[in-house]
């Protein structure tokens, strides 16, 4: 027999003490089961889950559960009666005529029960999502009365609740176990943050090994690290090491190229969405800054990041907070930032493309990597390691002569470490008997700016006038683009920066 009315008030606490205090959906469904007889008496309780438009049961309690039970499931098209209880998320008792109608009763050849026995469907949602209900049948006769219509009610809302929290923890762990799995491949792909430090340790150039000993220095702070730099000259390698140097380094690294997502979607990557937020948006979201809590995020390619998200990204440095898109609820997080750029940013804040508070914010301790024509040192140990690595068990070991190495230590190196990575690469293919010498090498040419001779009865031109020239023919061939793909940097080989220095220097526009 059910407790008396006054003793409901206790029971329902202790159930609502039992789903907070339970996580895992079985368990806290369960036991909930058991303690909701206390209040109602049932011969038969049924917890059944919504997919799409079935009815499965996820767990059953009382003298008539079974196997049977545990393995049935219900047609939403087949019970109107039910699908009106989850529109109105009002308890329903079932009459008589519900079961001697074309409905039936959803235990239909599952169950014997009585026409006219007592039956109750309970409603299971929360916010806008209907979750599934909860069946309570009884073999006597009769029907259940509004008081236990009421204490169904309540219960339903705290099992509601239950069972959505549930729910998202169990997506939330699967996803950020989704997240760690891609972040651990990731990182595999790459060698690792351990890798990344023995790369960086294979340096040998004063120009790298003074910014690898200001990246360690940095690395032991929380400050936001800008790695200014070309294509292909290790930013995200460096910013592996970053992390790995600091504290951080049993947190997640995460990244996030900028320039690889369009721009109506890079504030849903970083800061997440809630559901309905967009089109397209059917399922909560969280951003790589939620993932990345505790650790790094690496922004790859800052440069391109809209102005919009530039804002948002500006009160997470300062405060440590936004909300995601969609939702009015600040979201507290502990990331360090770590951004790089092959952009001028300076001159993206005068061209008005970079927030100027931004910048300054990431640039409290700017790091500029150099180019592989900057540290020429380094290609013989890069060529030496990447061949090392190369080699397989059972196979001779990969050689490269000395002609092919100083031909890969005499090239216009534009791609940078990239480009020769991807040159020695196709060496490998090319060179069978595992030695490569320098017909397996595709070397990148410089393609040299047309400078005519001087009249030869008149004065010998200057080295400026030389220089003044040259950087004239690369701007016109360039159509004035200065840096970037098909920029005049890239055309010459030099540095964006260096380059805008000498035409200033000469008055070139």
């Amino acid at each position: 027999m059910p407790a008396p009315l006054q003793d409901y008030s206790k029971d329902l606490s202790d159930l609502a003490a039992l789903f907070t205090g339970q996580t895992e959906t079985s368990v806290v469904l369960s036991r909930a089961l058991e303690v909701l007889r206390s209040v109602i008496d049932y011969d038969l309780a049924a917890v059944l889950g919504l997919e799409g438009d079935t009815l499965e049961v996820l767990c059953c309690a009382g003298p008539l559960a079974s196997a049977r039970v545990r393995n049935h499931s219900i047609s939403l098209a087949r019970f109107p009666t039910i699908v009106r209880a989850l529109e109105t998320r009002q308890p329903i008792a079932l009459e008589e005529h519900h079961h001697v109608s074309d409905e039936g009763d959803p235990y239909d050849g599952v169950l014997d029960l009585p026409h006219g026995h007592s039956c109750m469907v309970i409603p299971l949602s929360a916010r806008s999502e209907s979750l599934g209900v909860i069946t309570l049948d009884r073999r006597t006769c009769g029907q259940y009365d509004e008081q236990a219509l009421r204490i169904a009610g309540v219960y339903g809302q705290i099992a509601s609740l239950a069972l959505w929290f549930a729910r998202r923890e169990s997506l939330l762990a699967q996803r950020s176990h989704q997240l760690s799995e891609h972040n651990r491949m990731l990182l595999t792909e790459a060698g690792g943050l351990g890798e990344a430090v023995r790369r960086l340790a294979l340096c040998h150039s004063p120009a790298m090994q003074g910014v690898v000993r200001q990246a360690q220095q940095v690395a032991e702070s929380d400050l936001p690290v800008l790695l200014l730099g070309e294509t292909g000259t290790g930013k995200e390698l460096l910013a592996q090491a970053v992390h790995a140097w600091s504290g951080r380094a049993d947190g997640p690294f995460v990244t996030l190229n900028c320039s690889a997502i369009p721009d109506k979607l890079v504030e849903s990557e970083l800061f997440g969405h809630v559901r309905g937020a967009f089109t397209g948006a059917d399922a909560e979201r969280r951003g790589r800054f939620v993932t990345a809590n505790g650790g790094t995020l690496f922004l790859d390619e800052i440069g391109d990041m809209p102005l919009a998200t530039q804002a948002k990204l500006l009160r997470v440095l300062q405060e440590g907070t936004f909300e995601p898109v969609g939702s009015d609820t600040p979201v507290k997080v502990d990331v360090r930032v770590v951004a790089a750029t092959h952009v001028d940013l300076e001159q993206a804040v005068e061209d008005g493309r970079f927030r100027s508070d931004l910048f300054y914010r990431l640039a409290v301790f700017p790091l500029r990597v150099p180019t592989l024509a900057e540290r020429a040192e380094d290609i013989e140990p890069i060529v030496r390691d990447f061949l090392a690595k190369r080699r397989r068990p059972g196979r001779a070991p990969w050689t490269i002569d000395d002609g092919a190495m100083a031909a890969l230590a005499g090239a216009a190196w534009t791609g940078n470490v990239r480009e020769l990575l991807n040159v020695l690469e196709r060496a490998t293919i090319l060179a069978p008997d595992h030695v490569i010498d320098e017909s397996h090498l595709a070397l990148p040419r410089r393609r040299p700016a047309r400078i005519g001779p001087a009249d030869s009865g008149g004065p010998f031109p200057s080295f400026a006038d030389n220089e003044r020239r040259y950087l004239e023919e690369a701007l016109a061939r360039c159509d004035g683009k200065l840096h970037g793909k098909g920029g005049a940097a890239e055309l010459i080989g030099m540095n964006p920066n260096t380059l805008r220095s000498k035409l200033v220097k000469h008055g070139l526009r």
